[in-house]
C-alpha cells in the first residue's frame, strides 16, 4: 500500500514540474518584472531544472535530495509566482 502512495506522489510531482515549466514558458517576460519576481529566464531555469530533477531522480534513490530540491523549486513557482503573475496580467479584482 505504501509503495502505491509513493508512486502517486512521484508522478503527481512530475506532472506539477512539467506544468510549472510550461506555465513559466507561456508567460510574458514583462509580467515577471511587474510582479516583482525574478526574470523569466531565471524561472525557466528553476522550473526546468526542477522538472528535470523530478524526472531523473526518485525520492528513495541516492539522488533523493535532488528530487526534493526539484519539488521545492516547482512548488515555490506554483504557490507563489504563478498566482502573482496571473494577478498582474489580469489586473485588480473588484
Amino acid at each position: 500500500m505504501d509503495i502505491w502512495v509513493m508512486f502517486a506522489a512521484y508522478y503527481a510531482a512530475l506532472v506539477m514540474g512539467v506544468f510549472a515549466f510550461a506555465h513559466a514558458l507561456s508567460q510574458r517576460a514583462d509580467a515577471y518584472t511587474a510582479a516583482e519576481r525574478m526574470t523569466k529566464p531565471a524561472w525557466l531555469g528553476i522550473t526546468g531544472g526542477g522538472a528535470f530533477a523530478l524526472l531523473l531522480f526518485h525520492p528513495f534513490s541516492a539522488g533523493g535530495m535532488f528530487w526534493l530540491a526539484g519539488l521545492v523549486a516547482v512548488t515555490v513557482y506554483v504557490v507563489d509566482v504563478r498566482p502573482r503573475l496571473i494577478e498582474v496580467q489580469r489586473g485588480p479584482r473588484w
